[in-house]
């Protein structure tokens, strides 16, 4: 009798959950037994401790992590007539928040070993409405700082670090959030520090955009009823906070399980000819949201279906460049050619990685990759 083949998943939020259920279980219930659902002092103690995983004086915790990047733009006064240099390659959130604000996205494309932006076509690209540089920290890997800070800080520009995928990375002992003007997080649940719903924070080192973007997320008020601003409802939920905190305790031994993970594969698939794998940085090593290999366009599709058989789940972030949305070409009217992302769009495959993968499944997986390119 065949024994049918395991199910692992690109990600296993229940095997996380598991691993901490008493700890999460005894904050989610503190929570509802105070009766207090918006702020109080979970959402406080999460800003603190967070601000402080962070490298930074301040964070604001809110609502999502597009949320965070709109708000961030806003704080710095961007808005119609300028423009934010972006990557295209990257999820879509960059865009529209740089939209809606009223903003033009501008597309760079990107390094194709970091997958991040790539520094000298970024400044290349600046005009006189240029206003800002997002770098995205893609992947759990930074980008390649020190020339955009370098660029920006002689020309009256502002860099926004998008770290929605990097919680914890650093970049030449800096974390990320702690470089930029401003920066943003995402918190959603498949993230390595993920809430158990949306919530988004912004980090700062600045005082002024502190008090500003506090302002911003509450309803335009610090006080209850005393009104300063225009602002709008982007606060993180009691609920969230709770739960963030709980993991946050946890997030140094995640990391160091991501990274063995990865140079685990690293060393399992070494001699597997016709993949790519990713490029480890000693001097911003990554956290691994994802471990993604690069494969010949031609092959991805069987690849994915031949590991899907053996109930291995893999990913693809993302299969369209910014620079071939159809919101890009077909809504915003942008057309601008971007090789390097266009080709990472076509290449690219997200392997299974968390820290509860254990080493007989790891072994599963690339025992099955080895096999496929044999």
């Amino acid at each position: 009798m065949t024994s049918s083949p395991p199910h692992i998943p690109l990600v296993d939020l229940l095997a996380q959950y598991q691993a901490i259920k008493a700890e999460m279980d005894q904050a989610i219930q503190g929570v509802i037994e105070s009766g207090h659902f918006i702020g109080g002092e979970p959402v406080r103690k999460f800003a603190s401790e967070y601000a402080a995983y962070c490298q930074v004086p301040y964070c604001i915790p809110n609502a999502n992590g597009t949320d965070a990047i709109e708000l961030a733009l806003a704080s710095l006064g961007i808005g119609k007539g300028d423009e934010v240099i972006i990557p295209a390659f990257t999820f879509v959130a960059t865009l529209e928040a740089v939209c809606n604000v009223g903003a033009t996205p501008v597309l760079c494309d990107i390094d194709p070993h970091r997958f991040t932006i790539d520094p000298a076509k970024a400044i290349s690209l600046v005009t006189p409405a240029t206003k800002a540089i997002i770098p995205v920290h893609l992947y759990g890997q930074m980008a390649d700082m020190d020339p955009l800070i370098a660029y920006t800080s002689d020309n009256s520009m502002f860099v926004i670090e998008d770290a929605a995928q990097a919680h914890g990375a650093t970049y030449k002992g800096q974390r990320a959030g702690s470089i930029g003007d401003i920066n943003t997080f995402s918190f959603y649940p498949g993230k390595n520090l993920g809430a158990y719903g949306d919530a988004g924070a912004i980090t700062t080192k600045s005082e002024w955009l502190y008090t500003k973007v506090f302002k911003m997320v509450n309803h335009g008020r610090i006080a209850k009823y005393d009104h300063e601003i225009v602002g709008r409802n982007s606060r993180m939920d009691t609920l969230q906070a709770a739960i963030l905190s709980v993991k946050l305790h946890h997030m140094e031994e995640w990391t160091r399980k991501r990274r063995a993970i990865a140079d685990r594969y690293r060393l399992l698939l070494a001699d597997v000819e016709g993949i790519q794998l990713p490029k480890a940085y000693a001097d911003s090593p990554g956290v691994y949201h994802l471990f993604v290999i690069r494969i010949e366009k031609d092959k991805r599709d069987d690849f994915r279906s031949f590991l899907k058989a053996q109930g291995i789940e893999t990913g693809i972030h993302y299969p369209i460049s910014l620079s071939r949305l159809k919101v890009t070409t077909d809504q915003l009217n942008i057309h601008t050619h971007c090789p390097e992302s266009e080709k990472a769009s076509e290449e690219v495959v997200s392997l299974p990685i968390y820290p509860e993968l254990t080493p007989d499944l790891q072994d599963y997986i690339c025992d099955h990759i080895t096999n496929f390119f044999k």
